[in-house]
């Protein structure tokens, strides 16, 4: 069964009836749950300076506008809060970790010395960056390798 979505901040709102389950996962929860900024319905939307609805059931026809999200609401049902719980669930662990120090060198010398960092939530870490916080002086960011597939000769 598709999904309807709306996603709405204090300025702007996006609906998009018909959605598809693998879709709605990718282009929506899992940026939400992470905290991260991410595009929908030909817009750019933050997590934390938005609402989400999500809406499961019959395809609608598409009617771009009022009238479609309102026949959205009479014929779906309201799945916002377990589509979030099961995203979280399902999201891979993202640690987030802060190192109080004067400076980089500084940084890498207490993580050198023993010294454990304090572990944040990202999506703490992520509105720090995003707001430019004056108390953070540098990010590191450790990707994991992607492993390479080989062919067998």
């Amino acid at each position: 069964m598709p999904f309807h979505i709306e996603i709405s901040s204090a300025l702007d709102r996006a609906r998009v009836l018909n959605v598809g389950e693998s879709e709605l996962r990718e282009q929506i929860l899992e940026p939400w749950v992470a905290g991260l900024p991410f595009g929908f319905g030909g817009r750019d939307w933050e997590p934390r300076e938005s609402r989400l609805t999500i809406l499961e059931g019959p395809s609608l026809e598409s009617n771009d506008g009022e009238e479609g999200w309102v026949d959205a609401l009479r014929a779906a049902e309201d799945v916002t809060r377990p589509m979030l719980e099961a995203a979280e669930a399902n999201a891979p662990a993202q640690v987030a970790v802060v190192v109080e120090a004067d400076s980089v060198e500084a940084a890498l010398k207490n993580l050198r010395s023993g010294k454990p960092p304090q572990q944040i939530s990202w999506a703490t870490a992520v509105e720090r960056i995003g707001d430019r916080d004056p108390e953070v002086s540098a990010v590191i960011l450790v990707v994991k390798r992607p492993q390479i597939d080989w062919p067998e000769l």
